[in-house]
């Protein structure tokens, strides 16, 4: 039986070819150990290094500041003076993409405020939680920062502060709820670091609140958006006054009777704005976004009429729709359970502010329900959008702690996918269905026969050209959402009647100065990004990028022991594959590759040095391995050279161990057998040995 891999050709057609400029050399290639090969080294080797093409062009992405490119601005005559007087904001993050790691820095002279400092979530890397914006450049103007002041309390606007913050230490400043988040986040630091303490600046919308910081004055305008207490900002500085906008909507009815406080933004309008700053998500979407309001009675249908267990997916920051949902529970007698981490904290911030409003004793643990009836439990949940242990992803899966989803059973997904997200919001409406559960969710609310169940916290167009004309600013920046949506935003500013050159798209990095005269660019700063863990460490680039490798490829370890008085194997080759193929099934593949190795050493390893030899291996490896499978794994070579004695070298040093003149011939062979079979416990786990 022939236990080959099916897989036996190069993926890429062309590696077949010998191509007389793409090897060393005119001649026909040959393997390590002379035999003829039907693929080029050359050609394995290149497979090889597009992996890693691959895997640095991923995660070039999400690079730190070291390694990016920066773009110098322009030479000006006496820079310093040039400059001294003109206000200086540059962009750390927030521009490229939905909720990605919202950062802005904002100086004057010598003094600079950091405009939110977020996380992005949406990083698809093998062992990461999120990145935040590299502090190269936070490190450059250290002596400078004053404070930070944060919008609202989503993780994409205050995330990177648990991060920043301990660097460069300055108060913190935001509404009671904001800042309730913010320290909640304090308190899950990662593993080994330094205690901190945030200083939390509480500043009250209600009665137009000003503080200074530095040369800086700010004020917090109420916006509504999904979370408590969100706000927009605006800084008075001593060029002009620059407000934004944060993440909002225009809802003239929200459930907390909190809408936008549009008077006070028409006034600083009438004041007169130098620069606004404005969300851009829905940029692409025309009319106006539904206010909250209106789904109160959706709820109550749903949960009136539902029978056995009810399940509902919302976010867990969003309190007005949370609050709904108790509503809903409470009129149907029901209790109700929360069930997500992040759901239990918003909560109970929400519930010490007198945000959520919970009649006493309709809160139970997740632990106790099931001890009262099917009908009288509600559990809200997270993981409507299918995030990974999230928990409503848990129980679609079976591995919940507490819950076993059966038919019966309803789930109701308050969500509609976040852009980009539609796949996997998918796949856990599919494993809901194979589940028997019946489901309402809002993007198929018609057809399961229930009222919308979900609006999003984002202005569309008509609310954007409104709050462009209630702020009238002279130039207008579009941030948040990405490239093509803040296009849609800058090209809306113009149809308004803005001009095209105070319609201002920039990038991540970009520095611009302005003045009483005007704007002129300041090339890009240090930017990039750090990748953080689930333990919320920091994870090297490097560590990822082999981490996609092995992912995509596999590794293959070759440990030889080699007498090297007579340059023979001591002991058959030991292979350790993961991620490339299961050795117990390609048996024959196996025994052919260890009669490679074997010729190998026999023929090289006396006639070069061990570092060479390692080189030459690791190569000749990759092109036996990618003859076979067509297939170019991460090879590590690991020889280990027993010398005079049965002492063994160290790995690729060639230089002995001091000898034991005292041992006898039986001592030493004892010896070399207890040295080696350490080495390969300790190299081997159990089943990773040869066939």
């Amino acid at each position: 039986m022939d236990n080959k891999p099916k897989n036996t050709k190069p993926r890429n057609p062309r590696s077949n070819q010998n191509k007389q400029g793409g090897n060393r050399g005119s001649k026909k290639p040959t393997s390590m150990t002379g035999t003829a090969r039907t693929v080029s080294r050359g050609a394995a080797i290149r497979a090889q290094k597009r992996n890693m093409e691959d895997a640095s062009k991923l995660i070039s992405q999400y690079a730190p500041a070291a390694s990016k490119h920066l773009e110098k601005p322009a030479r000006r005559a006496n820079k310093i003076t040039d400059v001294f007087d003109k206000l200086r904001i540059t962009f750390l993050g927030g521009l490229e993409d939905v909720g990605e790691k919202n950062t802005a820095v904002i100086e004057y002279q010598n003094d600079a405020i950091v405009l939110d400092c977020g996380n992005n979530l949406g990083v698809d890397l093998p062992g990461i939680n999120y990145e935040i914006a590299d502090p190269s450049y936070l490190e450059t103007i250290k002596h400078k920062i004053k404070g930070y002041v944060v919008t609202h309390g989503h993780l994409d606007h205050i995330g990177g502060l648990k991060h920043i913050v301990p660097m460069f230490p300055a108060p913190i400043y935001g509404s009671r709820f904001s800042l309730g988040v913010v320290e909640k986040t304090f308190e899950d630091m990662p593993p080994n670091a330094d205690q901190f303490k945030p200083k939390l600046m509480v500043m009250n919308m209600e009665n137009h609140e000003r503080l200074k910081i530095g040369v800086f004055t700010i004020e917090l305008i109420r916006i509504t958006h999904s979370i408590p207490e969100a706000s927009s900002v605006c800084i008075d500085t001593p060029v002009g006054r620059i407000i934004a906008t944060g993440d909002f909507r225009l809802d003239p009815e929200p459930l907390d009777h909190h809408p936008s406080d549009i008077e006070r933004l028409k006034q600083l309008g009438d004041e007169g704005v130098l620069l606004l700053l404005t969300e851009s998500s829905y940029s692409d979407s025309e009319g106006r976004t539904p206010t909250e309001h209106t789904l109160q009675q959706s709820f109550h249908d749903v949960i009136a009429q539902s029978q056995g267990r009810i399940f509902c997916a919302v976010f867990s920051s969003n309190m007005n729709r949370i609050q709904m949902i108790v509503n809903a529970a409470v009129a149907a007698g029901r209790k109700v359970a929360l069930d997500g981490r992040s759901m239990m904290s918003y909560a109970e911030i929400a519930v010490r502010q007198g945000i959520l409003k919970v009649p006493k004793g309709t809160f139970m643990a997740m632990r106790d329900i099931a001890n009262i009836p099917d009908e009288q439990i509600l559990v809200m949940a997270t993981g409507g959008q299918g995030e990974p242990n999230a928990a409503l992803q848990k129980m679609s899966e079976g591995t919940h702690k507490y819950i076993k989803l059966k038919p019966g059973d309803t789930v109701v997904v308050s969500s509609s996918p976040i852009p980009g997200n539609e796949v996997r919001y998918d796949m856990i409406g599919n494993n809901l269905a194979k589940l028997g559960v019946h489901m309402f969710r809002h993007p198929t609310h018609e057809i399961d026969g229930c009222g919308p169940l979900h609006v999003s916290g984002h202005a569309r167009r008509d609310e954007m050209r409104e709050m462009l004309h209630i702020i009238r600013p002279k130039y207008v920046i579009p941030v948040h959402a990405g490239a093509l949506r803040r296009r849609y935003h800058a090209e809306l500013a113009i149809e308004e009647g803005w001009k095209r050159e105070n319609a201002l798209l920039r990038n991540n990095g970009d520095s611009l100065y302005f003045d009483a005269d005007g704007y002129q660019d300041a090339g890009q700063v240090p930017h990039g990004s750090l990748l953080v863990d689930q333990t919320g460490a920091i994870v090297s680039g490097v560590v990822v990028k082999d981490r996609l490798m092995l992912a995509e490829e596999g590794i293959v370890a070759v440990i030889l022991t080699v007498d090297r008085k007579n340059g023979t194997l001591l002991t058959s080759p030991d292979i350790i594959s993961r991620g490339f193929i299961h050795m117990r099934d390609s048996e024959e593949l196996m025994n052919e590759f260890r009669t490679e190795l074997r010729r190998a050493v026999q023929q090289r390893f006396k006639r070069i040095d061990l570092d060479r030899f390692k080189q030459e291996l690791k190569e000749h490896v990759t092109h036996f391995l990618f003859e076979k499978t067509g297939r170019a794994p991460i090879v590590i070579p690991v020889v280990n050279v027993i010398g005079k004695n049965g002492e063994k070298q160290n790995n690729g040093s060639g230089q002995n161990q001091p000898k034991n003149e005292q041992k006898n011939p039986q001592d030493e062979a004892a010896e070399l057998q207890r040295r080696y079979a350490a080495m390969r416990q300790k190299l081997l786990n159990q089943d990773s040995k040869g066939v």
